[in-house]
């Protein structure tokens, strides 16, 4: 899956976060109306957070230090000073657990998918999609870095270790399974546990409120489920993955009711696409990232891709897009991608 990730991170182009639409402005899931049949709508759909920023908990807890974490890596790290944190990954979902626990004002950097608006003006550490700029990454001197491993080179963190700075490596997986595993990972190395028991605990709760909430639109009927393929879309490399179990969007799928085909093909993780298999399969929707999407020519675009226009998503255009760094970031914005997941899949037309 490494693999995978290092020719995923160098086809992605750097963009400044991009400011959503005002907070609260979307309709609750309540007062919307589902489809009787989500796979009788015909055309693309944009799921989009209603809120894009990170609330956090508490404002600047006080950090309680010096701390001492065994790290995921099984590597002892002391870390004295949290006044200068870098946390970068590859689904920006670190930086975004920062924030939450009320600490971002000590954030001093972001990576290419640390794009919520509380972060827009932070310097870039990294080029070419997600590779890792020693240089940019050293000048912004940080106390203390968390990270995981699907980032590289890894050399760039081998050097911040040399260097002395204390880098704690946490959990890669993301999903909603872990999430408050991960949130107490970050917490406890930056001297703030009772923040992460906080933030866990919320994740938790807005997590299973709206699984509650979604469970209306589920159609009884096992059959009228949507059929859902995740495409991972790249067309300047030419780079086609379909994403299965073990990759995050089979809970997602799971809590959105949705069939996930490529487990009944019994594929995992990220796969090359297989245009045979995708048109066997049958996805009624075909749930893509935004720029991928764009990367290709939109729709129109993602038709000429080998496989896709046999499915009755390709079909009936039945595309959901979202943006990259929010639909697989999990952590603080799980339950804000469910709920603009489950409009796009359930009331396409009006789910805004």
């Amino acid at each position: 899956m490494l693999c995978v990730l290092a020719v995923i991170a160098g086809c992605a182009a750097p963009a400044k976060p991009a400011a959503g639409p005002a907070a609260g402005t979307q309709k609750p899931l309540s007062e919307l109306t589902p489809l009787a049949d989500p796979r009788a709508f015909d055309g693309p759909s944009t799921a989009v957070l209603d809120q894009a920023d990170v609330v956090p908990v508490e404002r600047n807890p006080v950090s309680r230090l010096p701390v001492t974490v065994t790290d995921h890596q099984g590597t002892s790290v002391t870390v004295t000073d949290t006044s200068r944190i870098l946390a970068f990954d590859m689904s920006g979902t670190l930086a975004a657990t920062v924030f939450a626990l009320g600490l971002g004002d000590r954030v001093v950097g972001r990576d290419v998918s640390t794009a919520f608006p509380a972060a827009a003006d932070l310097p870039l550490v990294t080029v070419n999609g997600h590779q890792l700029n020693a240089e940019a990454t050293l000048r912004l001197r940080p106390s203390v870095v968390i990270t995981d491993t699907t980032l590289g080179p890894w050399d760039v963190v081998l050097q911040l270790r040399e260097v002395g700075v204390p880098v704690v490596v946490v959990d890669s997986r993301r999903g909603m399974d872990n999430n408050g595993a991960l949130v107490r990972q970050i917490a406890t190395a930056l001297g703030v546990p009772e923040a992460g028991e906080r933030v866990a605990t919320r994740l938790d709760e807005e997590i299973s409120a709206k699984k509650a909430e979604i469970a209306r639109f589920i159609p009884a009927d096992p059959a009228k489920r949507p059929r859902v393929a995740f495409l991972y879309l790249r067309g300047q490399a030419g780079v086609y993955y379909l994403f299965g179990p073990g990759s995050g969007v089979d809970s997602l799928l799971s809590a959105l009711g949705a069939v996930d085909v490529a487990a009944e093909l019994g594929l995992s993780g990220m796969r090359p696409l297989n245009a045979e298999a995708l048109a066997k399969a049958k996805p009624d929707v075909l749930l893509v990232m935004s720029k991928g999407l764009a990367s290709v020519g939109g729709v129109e675009g993602a038709l000429r891709v080998p496989g896709i226009a046999q499915t009755p998503a390709g079909l009936h255009k039945r595309f959901v897009d979202m943006a990259d760094h929010q639909v697989l970031s999990f952590g603080p914005h799980t339950a804000g991608v469910l709920d603009a997941l489950a409009r796009a899949l359930y009331v396409p037309a009006a789910g805004r």
